[in-house]
């Protein structure tokens, strides 16, 4: 498959990470209760047990000593992403993942967990149902399994308890880093946004990464210069990349790829191989002989008529790199091997990406 690209303008927006304006990641390990005999064994999985008797004992409950065995409990650990600018008492997604040998989440209540950051503080604390993806059946003599059973999610299933010390508009610079870094694209951005605010606000440091000084428009606040230029259009630029999958035969070619002249000549090998042995008995009623397997084996190796040599033009446009490929009429497996011949000898201007 063949996807031309178009150079179309875009947001700033939708080019660069703001510096600042980022989540935070933040993990926890807890409880899901309520399982239909699907949670983990506590014999393979003693750490269930054991944070399991904590639990009760803060509830006042003494289980020291005594044959804890429930079925129903399953240790997870429970992830999520703290929003940017997230105050306390907002809500936020988390998702939820078995760590033994429980079967399935389906039904499961996850009990209050702490969501600790890299620094070791707790962020936020989760609570709820979890909604499970996936559904699992056995018998005695089978099972089937649809989706993963053993990962859920709970929708605004966490509550912010403390804020990342972060105050915006006291920034006197922000920069702003590139999705995909081009020095063309950093110099548009850079021209754009100075004659959008009349000024030097806007300095290209790398191909990365464009500077603002925020001290450069006094009678704007650095959240009023941000959500002035995030909807500023600007059109990037992008290398020339061609990019095959020979999993499923997908070949992607960029706007700007370009081919020179090259002749091109395709055929395919085919080689089979069959196993017929033959078994040779002695005769009935012989008192002497053994059975034998003799080896018989049928190799063929023919070669398709393939495409003869064609010649490939000079194309300076996509739809013409295109044109000029498919007149070779094969199929896009073979076409991802001819690709490679033509980069590797020098016709093919683009950077080849094989996945």
């Amino acid at each position: 498959m063949f996807c031309p690209a178009v150079a179309e303008t875009v947001r700033i927006k939708d080019l660069v990470e703001f510096e600042g304006v980022r989540g935070n990641d933040l993990v926890g390990y807890g409880l899901v209760v309520g399982l239909d005999g699907s949670g983990d064994t506590l014999r393979n999985s003693p750490f269930t047990e054991e944070a399991m008797a904590n639990l009760l004992e803060r509830l006042g409950i003494n289980v020291s000593g005594e044959q804890f065995r429930p079925r129903n409990v399953a240790a997870v650990l429970v992830t999520g992403a703290l929003p940017p600018f997230a105050r306390a008492g907002g809500q936020m997604d988390v998702t939820v993942s078995t760590i033994g040998d429980a079967r399935s989440l389906l039904g499961g209540t996850l009990i209050m967990t702490p969501l600790n950051a890299a620094d070791g503080e707790i962020y936020a604390v989760a609570q709820g149902p979890v909604i499970s993806g996936g559904a699992t059946a056995e018998g005695e003599a089978g099972s089937v399994t649809f989706g993963v059973p053993t990962s859920g999610v709970i929708p605004a299933g966490a509550r912010v308890e403390r804020e990342v010390p972060f105050v915006f508009n006291d920034l006197t610079s922000l920069n702003l880093a590139l999705r995909t870094p081009d020095f063309t694209t950093a110099a548009r951005i850079e021209t754009t946004v100075n004659a959008r605010y009349g000024g030097a606000i806007a300095r290209m440091i790398d191909s990365g990464t464009v500077r603002l000084d925020l001290l450069a428009a006094p009678d704007l606040s650095p959240s009023q210069i941000v959500s002035s230029l995030e909807n500023i259009e600007v059109t990037p630029d992008q290398r020339a990349r061609v990019v095959v999958d020979q999993r499923s035969g997908t070949i992607v070619l960029g706007a700007d790829v370009r081919i020179s002249a090259v002749a091109v000549s395709q055929g395919n090998l085919t080689l089979r191989v069959e196993e017929a042995p033959l078994v040779v008995q002695p005769n009935p009623f012989s008192s002497q002989g053994d059975t034998v397997v003799v080896p018989r084996t049928s190799v063929d190796l023919q070669e398709e008529p393939g495409t003869q040599l064609a010649l490939v033009n000079e194309a300076t446009t996509l739809p013409e790199v295109i044109a000029g490929l498919n007149a070779l009429g094969v199929s896009p497996r073979d076409m991802i091997d001819i690709l490679k011949a033509i980069k590797a000898a020098g016709a093919l201007h683009a950077e080849f990406i094989v996945q």
